[in-house]
């Protein structure tokens, strides 16, 4: 059960100012604020930022002052989920409860900054004590256990953007194995630099509409060109069904279930194809025993890149849409962009507040139908609908794809 929900995104640095910011089909993308772009060469020079996140404010002075960005997001968001949850003092539950915090890339900021320090002094004999507990993949979930003295199972999950759904479908293996009563589990994400915004460009990965950043990320759009670069975190709070009732704790959604899987084809394409996406979703239904024709809603992958998000839409179509099964799907990073490890973290926060209120978020900026993507889009608007079950896909870097199973919780 998904009992609280945190989020630091571009959209805002609550839960509350993302939904709102999500259903009203707003953009979080603009001109890179971090770091000069244009003077790096770039050739894409937008991004969805974090904006105006006061870290020493949320987290306090000297916590801050010790942890990387991105672990300063997931700390927060997390304390945001906790706080939502009302989740219980008590030690005993607080003995039998995990947190699992996922990250494609980690401490990137602090490598960057600590790199150039040791450059300008030309030695490393004065490297902080602290960069090796700063950069680690695992220092998010490690400072929130610590902070919230959480000793059950306690780690981070890294595969690529496909590591936040990964992240939380092994935090629902832990509850369903009795391992923990309750996880705090997501993802976080800090990578606007230059070096990894460099990275990506050279890929020719990122979309080159700088003039015009609030219209860049196009999901399923015939105009897209590549895929905006994103940070931020999103934290869930789950818990084993019984814990959650006995203590009357409100209930977004359910989590019923997931599947997972690897294209095998090659380390940074995605199979055109989509069969990797197929056996993921099949799995996925397999996992929860649930058919494709109750499915009423997928917040897709839809990253905006030219082979991505028709092989997504032809999996669906085949697997999900099969017999004339009529369903919607959209995307949010078309307003969010893609966080990279966070973005599944952020899209399961938006799925089960679609369950919740009944209100699917758009795909804004669909302008121009592309023939090889025919589905439901939600284009610019978003739409009331009685969601029961919600698909969130998440596929990455090395051919990880995954995808998470929810439910609409029956408050009866």
């Amino acid at each position: 059960m998904i009992t609280g929900l945190g989020a630091v995104t571009p959209l805002g640095n609550t839960r509350d100012e993302f939904w709102e910011r999500l259903i009203a089909g707003e953009s979080g993308v603009g001109p890179v604020t971090a770091f000069d772009a244009e003077a790096a060469g770039l050739k894409a020079r937008i991004a969805a930022e974090v904006k105006a996140f006061d870290a020493d404010a949320r987290i306090g002075r000297r916590d801050a002052r010790r942890m990387d960005r991105y672990a300063q997001f997931a700390f927060a968001a997390a304390q945001e989920a906790l706080a939502d949850a009302n989740f219980p003092e008590d030690e005993s539950v607080r003995e039998s409860t995990g947190v699992i915090v996922a990250s494609g890339i980690g401490g990137i900021v602090t490598i960057q900054e600590t790199v150039t320090k040791a450059r300008e002094i030309k030695t490393a004999g004065r490297i902080s004590p602290f960069f090796i507990p700063m950069l680690m993949s695992n220092a998010a979930p490690a400072q929130i256990s610590m902070k919230e003295r959480l000793r059950g199972p306690v780690f981070a999950v890294s595969s690529a953007c496909a590591s936040s759904n990964d992240g939380l479908a092994v935090a629902y293996d832990h509850i369903a194995r009795g391992d923990a009563v309750a996880m705090v589990s997501g993802g976080s994400e800090a990578t606007i630099t230059d070096i990894a915004m460099g990275g990506f460009d050279s890929m020719r990965a990122l979309s080159t509409r700088n003039d015009e950043p609030a219209r860049a990320s196009r999901p399923f759009d015939r105009e897209r060109d590549g895929f905006v670069l994103a940070e931020g975190a999103g934290i869930l709070i789950l818990e084993e069904l019984d814990f959650a009732r006995k203590r009357g704790a409100r209930i977004y959604a359910e989590l019923l279930g997931y599947g997972q899987s690897a294209d095998a084809y090659d380390l940074v394409a995605v199979d055109p194809s989509g069969s990797g996406v197929e056996l993921a979703l099949r799995r996925a239904f397999k996992s929860c025993g649930i058919a494709p024709e109750d499915v009423d809603y997928v917040n897709a992958h839809g990253t905006s890149t030219p082979i991505g998000d028709p092989a997504e839409s032809r999996a669906l179509e085949r697997i999900v849409g099969a017999n004339g099964h009529k369903f919607a799907v959209s995307s949010t990073k078309s307003m969010h962009g893609h966080a990279l490890g966070a973005a599944g973290a952020l899209e399961g926060v938006a799925s089960a507040l679609t369950l919740y209120h009944g209100i699917i978020p758009p795909t804004i900026n669909y302008e121009f139908p592309d023939p090889e993507c025919t589905l439901d889009y939600v284009p610019n608007v978003a739409r009331k609908a009685d969601v029961k079950v919600a698909l969130s896909n998440s596929f990455g870097f090395g051919g990880h794809n995954s995808v998470l199973v929810f439910r609409k919780f029956d408050q009866s």
